[in-house]
């Protein structure tokens, strides 16, 4: 999980086209981990290749198969040079977080991180349009997307394209991030990268089903319009407080929560399932990001409406969906089988 401030993927002559990995079938950098195969145990770590620097996450059996290259080893595009203008000058306003504190101030941080994060993100974004665990009508389906453009994650096409991209090519060597590379690449710094990016994945012809409609085709094209305005209507109705705080403290908050997802998720927590990946169950990420830290039943049940599987998993963006059910505005909610999860379930 994601894009913060990218727009289209680079010329598909940049691209090249890898295949898909089956869900439980092992990524060939990955190797059975000696702490066994047993139930919310890990079970697989990372197998060193030849490039590997011998660095491992701390707390963690993950280890750096290659080392991607430091930013002054590279060259940068204009893509890349917006996008990292874009997240500092978020991390910059934090700076004044402190001297223009209100609590009028950070309950509207507090309002829009519900509105972009849980309904924008993870409810939109992921679960509905990514991995279409549910339909909406089509009024409320656009507006929780246009809610999650304002999450500054970049527009939907290019969120949703990536995010299947991870799916397809999990922890492989067409993984957009992964850990493979270092924590901190699979965090953050592959944003800053679409030279990398656009060597490891195909060309974006995985969101067709988004780009028949004109909402999303006109969403990348004024993009960086929509959360413009909201600055200015947050600046115009609070002063520089409101700027600072629904804008800086909020985006970069959701951020970290969304980049914790695709590092945190892959390095540190349970795995219940066999998924054939690095991915993990991890609680306090599902607390943080509305249930999505439950993500290796995400990637055992990539079309799970539901994430947290067990009744103590909290799962608030499951929940929206369930209430959304109730009043009929979610339909064909989609869940695993019985005879899947005993198909995908570590034998102990």
């Amino acid at each position: 999980m994601l894009l913060a401030a990218h727009s289209s993927l680079p010329p598909p002559a940049q691209r090249r086209h890898l295949p898909k990995r089956e869900a439980g079938i092992p990524s060939p950098l990955l190797t059975p981990s000696p702490r066994g195969f047993l139930r919310g145990r890990v079970l697989f770590s990372l197998r060193a290749g030849p490039n590997a620097d011998g660095r491992r996450t701390p707390r963690s059996d993950t280890e750096v198969r290659r080392s991607s290259k430091r930013a002054w080893e590279r060259s940068w595009n204009a893509q890349d040079v917006g996008t990292a203008a874009v997240v500092s000058s978020m991390h910059a306003l934090c700076l004044f977080a402190p001297s223009t504190f209100s609590w009028a101030a950070l309950w509207t941080a507090a309002g829009l991180y519900i509105l972009t994060g849980l309904l924008g993100i993870t409810l939109s974004f992921h679960r509905n349009l990514a991995h279409r665990s549910f339909r909406l009508p089509k009024w409320l389906e656009y507006t929780f997307a246009y809610m999650g453009v304002h999450a500054l994650q970049g527009n939907s096409l290019d969120w949703v394209s990536t995010h299947r991209f991870h799916h397809q090519h999990c922890d492989a060597d067409g993984d957009p991030h992964s850990p493979i590379e270092g924590f901190w690449f699979s965090h953050m710094t592959w944003l800053f990268d679409t030279g990398s990016l656009a060597q490891r994945c195909g060309e974006r012809d995985n969101v067709g089903d988004l780009e028949k409609q004109r909402f999303y085709r006109f969403l990348p094209q004024t993009y960086i319009l929509h959360p413009a305005a909201l600055a200015l209507l947050l600046y115009k109705f609070g002063g520089f407080p409101y700027l600072v705080w629904g804008m800086g403290v909020r985006i970069v908050w959701v951020y970290h929560i969304t980049w914790l997802v695709n590092s945190a998720c892959h390095v540190w927590g349970r795995q219940a399932w066999n998924t054939g990946d690095l991915s993990r169950n991890n609680w306090w990420v599902a607390l943080l990001a509305f249930g999505e830290g439950w993500h290796n039943n995400h990637h055992a049940f990539e079309y799970s409406a539901r994430h947290g599987l067990e009744w103590w998993e909290i799962d608030v963006t499951w929940y929206v969906v369930r209430l959304l059910q109730a009043l009929s505005l979610a339909t064909n909610v989609r869940l695993p089988t019985r005879a899947h999860m005993e198909k995908m379930r570590l034998q102990a």
